[in-house]
């Protein structure tokens, strides 16, 4: 189970910190994802990092302002959110896979982020 949080009403060229936790299981083990979605459009991939933190992506709408980022220990992957745009206003959702490999099976229940103008 992941439980996202952090999300909120931010001016634009501001910034937002998300949080993902996992719980019951060996988080070490899976990679993490954010992704978004607003009403009506397709869910897009934002940003994801491997087991280790090592190796991370970005879509190319995220490079240059979000920071993806985990902590193992605390079962946690992070989105570092900077310069937002009102176009990133979404439902920003976490989600986890085992390995490297795959689609992302499990998934939180999304934070809301909205950027005003």
């Amino acid at each position: 189970q992941l439980q996202a949080s952090g999300g909120g009403l931010v001016q634009a060229g501001g910034s937002l910190r998300l949080s993902c936790t996992a719980s019951g299981r060996a988080f070490r083990n899976y990679s993490g994802a954010w992704f978004r979605r607003v009403p009506g459009i397709e869910r897009d991939f934002v940003a994801d990092i491997d087991p280790s933190g090592s190796s991370t992506r970005y879509a190319d709408s995220a490079k240059g302002r979000f920071t993806i980022s985990r902590d193992n220990a605390k079962s946690s992957v992070y989105l570092q959110l900077n310069s937002l745009k009102p176009e990133d206003t979404a439902v920003y959702d976490c989600a986890a896979r085992r390995g490297i490999i795959g689609a992302y099976e499990v998934w939180g229940q999304g934070t809301l982020v909205t950027v005003s103008s």
